[in-house]
């Protein structure tokens, strides 16, 4: 039987600490032995209806022990896994469905009802549905030993299927723990959609034996709750979290926290100034990127720095680069670029291996940065076409083509603006065609059918023209 890296590291932790508490969820607890029973009864179950190596099957799923159990059963019956968010619309699944090539997906019935006809009962949490994909197809021959693979956006439309081998997650996972530094005493008090959030973060908790109390949502009420319940020594969230709880007034502390992570999106130095007076632990920022792990962290100056995203984990060099991509020097300004273990293998569509797409060894990010001459990175401007919903990476062409889609509409550009709770919410600006009437309110409506609810517009503004480059392009601000 051939080995699969990923699956192993849940068959040794139920070696190593059987009794010791994996999961805290909704269902209770559940130890690691536990946990990996449940993954091996699915696992038998896939191979039993006809999941082989080297096929695609996605992952529909809430967060808690069913998530885990799926992903690593998918992995060791030597599939490769797509985590999906149970909460996408049916023709977000579909498309996601058909621009992968999966073979099949397993669903345990939570958020979207999803071809409910097609699935079969695998076991008491999951239903087994298969594609139209031939059986015959090898999904991505080209890498060897895939695992996951994940859209840079969490979505279809414009975003990239990252492609991470068995060998390139326990390369990046073990990195990653040489700065987080958990283990069997741990707990991670979980906020964030696992389907976004899981190579350095689920699979590398149970490697090293730390558990995982889920959070039913993002309120601080119930955040610290769970936390207090269950002992929660680190917090892995987005800055939407870290606001919420540094505006509690409730006076609970939450004294077994040791380490704060905000990642996903920057994080304004105010709310992590306000969250340590209110709790007395300082927020860390951290650098995450699917097609490398988790490469930077900001443990030693976040205090000092909170808007910095921090040192280079052990393992990984950090180069800030001009336009032919050389090195700058200190305090400078240029482009992100990261070499390290654990890179993504290849992208899906088109294809593309790791080695095309690295330059002097660097995978250069969307990113523009400074290094302070001690070595402290900051992030000076992300991405701009990428908008950040609590956590969630959007791209805004996919938005755009749905309004593009809705009569009378003859453009659209869309971006974001800061809001209390969520931190970002998508707005929409639109030409209409010649002798069109519009009304904002249903091309709202319309998107909310067809998007997400984190990606449909909030408001519409109706304008006479948008910019565009000399080339044709639409400018984006």
């Amino acid at each position: 039987m051939k080995k699969y890296p990923v699956y192993e590291v849940l068959q040794q932790a139920a070696t190593r600490w059987p009794n010791q508490p994996a999961v805290h969820d909704e269902a209770g607890t559940i130890s690691f032995s536990e946990l990996f029973t449940q993954a091996e009864i699915l696992r038998v179950q896939l191979e039993k209806t006809g999941i082989l190596p080297g096929m695609a099957v996605g992952l529909k799923a809430k967060n808690g022990r069913d998530f885990i159990t799926g992903l690593f059963a998918i992995v060791g019956s030597g599939a490769v896994a797509l985590p999906i968010y149970h909460q996408l619309k049916a023709v977000e699944i579909d498309e996601l469905v058909q621009q992968t090539g999966l073979h099949a997906w397993i669903d345990d019935h939570s958020g979207t009802a999803y071809q409910q006809e097609k699935l079969l009962v695998l076991t008491p949490s999951f239903s087994l549905g298969f594609s139209d994909q031939p059986f015959t197809t090898s999904f991505a021959p080209f890498v060897n030993n895939p695992a996951f693979v994940r859209f840079t956006s969490g979505t279809t439309g414009n975003a990239k299927g990252v492609i991470i081998s068995h060998q390139s997650v326990i390369e990046r996972i073990d990195a990653a723990n040489n700065g987080l530094q958990l283990g069997p005493g741990d707990t991670v008090v979980w906020v964030l959609p696992m389907a976004y959030h899981f190579v350095v973060s689920i699979v590398l908790y149970v490697k090293y034996g730390a558990a995982i109390a889920v959070v039913k949502d993002f309120l601080a009420k119930n955040i610290m709750e769970i936390t207090n319940n269950h002992t929660g020594t680190l917090l892995y969230s987005s800055p939407v979290q870290v606001r919420l709880l540094a505006n509690d007034t409730s006076g609970v502390m939450m004294p077994s926290l040791k380490k704060v992570i905000s990642t996903s999106a920057g994080i304004s130095p105010d709310i992590c100034i306000a969250f340590k007076e209110r709790f007395k632990v300082a927020v860390s920022q951290a650098y995450g990127i699917i097609e490398i792990g988790l490469p930077m962290l900001n443990f030693f100056q976040s205090e000092e720095h909170p808007e910095a995203v921090g040192y280079p984990v052990p393992g990984y060099e950090i180069g800030i680069l001009d336009e032919d991509y050389q090195p700058l020097p200190d305090g400078t300004i240029g482009y992100l670029g990261i070499k390290g273990p654990g890179m993504f293998d290849a992208y899906l569509q088109p294809v593309k291996l790791r080695e095309e797409v690295l330059v002097n060894g660097y995978f250069i990010t969307a990113d523009f940065a400074s290094r302070s001459a001690d070595g402290l990175i900051k992030v000076e401007g992300r991405a701009k076409s990428v908008i950040n919903i609590s956590g969630i990476k959007v791209f805004p062409e996919e938005v755009e083509a749905v309004l593009e889609s809705y009569e009378g509409i003859a453009q659209a550009r869309v971006s974001s603006e800061p809001h209390r709770l969520l931190g970002q919410v998508i707005v929409a600006s639109i030409v209409l065609r010649p002798q069109s009437i519009v009304n904002t309110e249903n091309v709202i409506q319309y998107c909310r059918k067809r998007l997400s609810n984190f990606k449909a517009p909030q408001k519409i503004v109706i304008v006479d023209s948008l910019p565009m480059t000399k080339t044709g392009k639409l400018q984006r601000s």
